[in-house]
């Protein structure tokens, strides 16, 4: 059966109309989702790492230990071969101690970096294959090289520049601390916290911690910067703590807010649909129109047939 351009006419204003109203519902359903409202908290069994840098000695016991655990090939390229020295995170090291020393004489410190394991990750929200997870019960933040397309998005999303790509070889990884997760289900602390012979670094319960954080702080008022735990509320908090004698940001930690980097891109987006809806609306009610008053001219093509027995040409 030929199609007249009338059929055809029919079918487009049909369709168009059927796609603008899915569009429209599913534009104006958008800003008032769970999922832009949601405010992430850290799991209750979330596991943490405490690293104070008033106590830390810059023996780097933790960076081979890190290392060993975690079967990296040693970064030995600054020493010629001899040792390992990794000047900062790369797709050997997932952990490193770094030297903050200012040229000016004043006071320094040494700060450990490793993924923060955020409670609410730039990495995992920016993976569009979900190659990147964060552990409901644990909260720690995983790679699968299985679903990894290799797009490096988390490195460039990462507020503390964290992921490293592996460039050599032919099946390349994203590198990063995973808590030592091995060493975990066997019944063990992560490598660099079980090594650290001052107890800069110490591992347990996010909550935990955190109550031990404000313990030395009540003990030590005047010894620690702001009297705040950089990672309880910082970039929408982080399960990895810091305290410090100097200001975080001398120590290569950003001043995030209290908002995490997913919630303001999602309140954004809100906004940006927000704008979007009223055109949206105002199109497919135009649409809705456009078809009423096709039914009614092609109403009056078949009583114009029926009259004339000649067959419209619209």
């Amino acid at each position: 059966m030929d199609l007249t351009r009338r059929q055809a006419l029919q079918k487009f204003a049909t369709g168009t109309a059927a796609a603008v109203a899915t569009a429209g519902l599913t534009t104006i359903s958008l800003p008032g989702s769970a999922h832009g409202e949601e405010v992430k908290e850290a799991p209750k069994k979330a596991v943490s790492m405490l690293y104070d840098a008033t106590r830390c000695i810059g023996c780097k016991s933790c960076v081979a230990a890190c290392s060993e655990a975690n079967n990296l090939t040693p970064d030995t390229g600054l020493s010629g071969g001899l040792h390992q020295a990794p000047t900062d995170l790369n797709a050997f090291t997932k952990n490193i101690i770094k030297l903050y020393r200012p040229a000016d004489g004043s006071q320094w410190s040494y700060v450990k970096q490793q993924c923060m394991h955020c409670v609410d990750p730039t990495c995992v929200a920016g993976c569009s294959f979900f190659a990147l997870t964060k552990n409901p019960e644990t909260g720690i933040v995983s790679w699968n090289g299985s679903k990894c397309m290799g797009c490096r998005y988390c490195e460039i999303s990462c507020p503390y520049h964290v992921p490293k790509f592996q460039w050599q070889g032919m099946n390349p990884k994203i590198v990063k601390c995973e808590f030592c997760q091995e060493r975990l289900a066997a019944g063990k602390n992560p490598a660099c916290t079980s090594v650290c012979p001052v107890q800069a670094v110490v591992f347990g319960n996010r909550e935990e911690l955190l109550d031990e954080a404000r313990r030395r702080i009540a003990e030590s008022p005047d010894k620690y910067f702001e009297n705040r735990i950089f990672g309880e509320q910082d970039g929408g908090g982080t399960q990895v703590l810091y305290l410090s004698h100097l200001p975080f940001e001398k120590l290569g930690l950003p001043n995030l807010g209290t908002e995490s980097i997913p919630s303001k891109y999602m309140k954004w987006q809100r906004k940006l649909y927000s704008f979007l809806v009223v055109p949206t609306v105002l199109y497919a009610t135009m649409v809705g129109v456009i078809r009423g008053s096709w039914k009614e001219h092609q109403h009056h093509m078949l009583e114009d047939q029926k009259q004339t027995g000649l067959r419209p040409q619209l």
